[in-house]
């Protein structure tokens, strides 16, 4: 693509005897250097922390450690050996965000099926219409017997040296936008995992203290923490996480009231001339409601009075996170629970707190009005007027060819827009729900089997073994 790109942005000479070198010393510059970044990109993804020789080497080394183990000596569980082994072989594997410069053919491949593609469809097509449009034009008026339309067609070709130009200003403009939105999207996911590591914190010590909080206080603080990051999600997306027809019982139906609408604002202070005009207390006024399944996820996780309560709260995150610390702070005093233990829960609750105003702060605040406006104006009337530089050169090729550039450039702006609030789908924040929800209630018996120590007649047989064995210098 770039070499391409190069192709098309260059003025070559005509192949004369006399700019014959000047030609191919062109053409091999963009040549070589197109050599250049690709081998860049090849080498930084040989040396990749997850490279595909390492992943396929950790395959081997599960699928080996799979078919060493013995199956049978598992209690009470009825394992096919076969199956088992070719989905642990296909799971193995199955996952792969990272591409490679060898996959190029199945990049190429699923093009057609680009969500990026099906984004900015409608501008890539009118510039590729309008570029099709200039090259039909400027060849009919090429093959016209008047001199008038002759003289229009040659002046209307503008040098390629004014684009060529323009195109390293044009690129700093993308390109910070696009490193600014991937900053926002990095922070996002760093946030969430604040979000997991806190909750495992808060989910093993109310276990260790489980004699001195008591069973049933640490049941209801283990499914608030639980419901906490679908509850979140939920206040971040303005949308229901549950949205359910009318055919339900009004038994199991809940309704609850959507998140305000946030006024955003990124224009300078006082100015009510550009950018339009928006009353934020006319949107937060109007009230919208959906209504969910009680049975299902995050409100299957809360008893029958907290789930009314939490309904009628404007901030539910914020609610879950009163109402843990409201338990905690109830825990009466003991030996062995005291003042420590109790703000030590009380700093994982504010952690958590602390999260959803910097879910808040990402999702409200957008990239300032007048850089995304001129940047996309700038863009647009670059490849606007790239027709008239290439027609005289390309004919009636300039349609594919600035369509081609258009997609370019409006899928770096439009990757820009997309991960610049990372909640909004970009981020499977299903996924670390879900992964919150599995350890904080010790869904896995693996968890739950730390918390024990039963075993202690096995370390000692461990430990006098380990005392058998001769150290060897």
């Amino acid at each position: 693509t770039f070499y391409l790109f190069c192709e098309l942005s260059c003025t070559y000479p005509q192949p004369t005897i006399q700019s014959t070198a000047t030609f191919k010393t062109m053409r091999t510059t963009n040549a070589f250097t197109a050599f250049l970044c690709y081998s860049t990109w090849s080498i930084g993804h040989a040396f990749a922390p997850q490279k595909q020789s390492a992943r396929l080497q950790s395959t081997k080394m599960a699928d080996s450690f799979i078919e060493e183990t013995t199956l049978t000596s598992m209690p009470t569980f009825n394992i096919d050996r076969p199956s088992m082994i070719k989905k642990c072989r296909s799971s193995a594997g199955r996952v792969n965000n990272r591409h490679s410069s060898r996959d190029w053919i199945h990049n190429v491949a699923s093009l057609p099926r680009s969500s990026v593609l099906r984004e900015i469809m409608n501008p890539v097509l009118s510039i590729t219409a309008w570029s099709t449009v200039v090259s039909v034009a400027h060849r009919l008026m090429q093959a016209s017997s008047s001199s008038l339309w002759n003289n229009f067609a040659i002046n209307m070709c503008v040098p390629t040296s004014v684009h060529s130009f323009l195109v390293s200003s044009l690129g700093l403009l993308l390109v910070f936008r696009t490193n600014s939105a991937y900053q926002r999207f990095v922070e996002g996911r760093k946030i969430w995992e604040q979000i997991l590591s806190v909750s495992r914190n808060l989910s093993r010590m109310m276990t260790l203290y489980e004699s001195e909080i008591g069973t049933e206080r640490i049941y209801q603080i283990k499914n608030t923490l639980a419901a906490f990051p679908y509850l979140l999600r939920h206040h971040i997306r303005p949308e229901c996480l549950d949205d359910i027809n009318t055919s339900l019982s009004s038994e199991f139906k809940l309704k609850l009231q959507r998140p305000p609408f946030e006024f955003v604002e990124t224009r300078h202070e006082g100015d009510t001339h550009y950018g339009g005009v928006v009353d934020s207390e006319s949107y937060e006024g109007q009230a919208c409601f959906c209504t969910v399944d009680k049975r299902t996820l995050p409100w299957s996780l809360l008893s029958s009075k907290a789930l009314s309560k939490c309904a009628n709260a404007m901030n539910r995150p914020l609610w879950a996170c009163d109402r843990m610390a409201k338990e905690i702070v109830s825990i009466p005093y003991s030996d062995t629970f005291t003042s420590r233990e109790r703000l030590t829960l009380l700093g994982n609750i504010d952690k958590l707190s602390n999260a959803i105003g910097e879910c808040e702060r990402i999702h409200q605040t957008s990239v300032p009005l007048n850089y995304a406006r001129h940047a996309l104006r700038s863009l647009t009337l670059w490849l606007m007027t790239l027709s008239f530089a290439l027609v005289k050169d390309l004919g009636l090729i300039t349609g594919p060819v600035v369509g081609i550039t258009a997609w370019l450039m409006f899928g770096i702006y439009q990757i820009g827009h997309s991960i610049e609030d990372p909640f909004q789908k970009t981020l499977r924040l299903s996924i670390l729900c879900n992964a919150i929800r599995r350890d904080v209630l010790g869904e896995t018996e693996y968890r739950i089997s730390a918390f024990s120590l039963d075993d202690s007649s096995e370390l000692k047989v461990h430990k006098q073994s380990l005392r058998t064995v001769p150290s060897f210098q």
